[in-house]
């Protein structure tokens, strides 16, 4: 029992100086939009959920690069940026992405 105790108090100590980060650009690479609906956009939002405002509405076939993403609540969200207009970053769900 003590063996065990210690080993968790290890682990806690470590993980508050190791900072584990989410896959960092280029390593998910580039994907497309794929999968929404003819009349509607996916939405590209300041942040990974819908309280987020959205920045620009990205028709089927749009071209982005996946940075990182991260689960909030029932959705993945990817923080992206746009191919032909990378200073253009948000956030956008995994479900409506395809890799290429």
């Amino acid at each position: 029992m003590r063996i065990i105790v210690i080993f968790t108090l290890i682990v806690i100590f470590l993980g508050a100086f190791w900072k584990v980060e989410p896959a960092e650009a280029g390593s998910l690479g580039r994907y497309e939009v794929h999968g929404v609906d003819e009349d509607d956009m996916l939405k590209l939002r300041g942040g990974p959920g819908i309280g987020f405002s959205i920045i620009v509405g990205l028709p089927n076939g749009t071209v982005v690069r996946v940075h990182s993403c991260q689960q909030t609540g029932g959705t993945r969200w990817c923080r992206v940026s746009l191919q032909r207009a990378r200073g253009l970053k948000g956030y956008v769900s995994w479900a409506y992405l395809r890799k290429i």
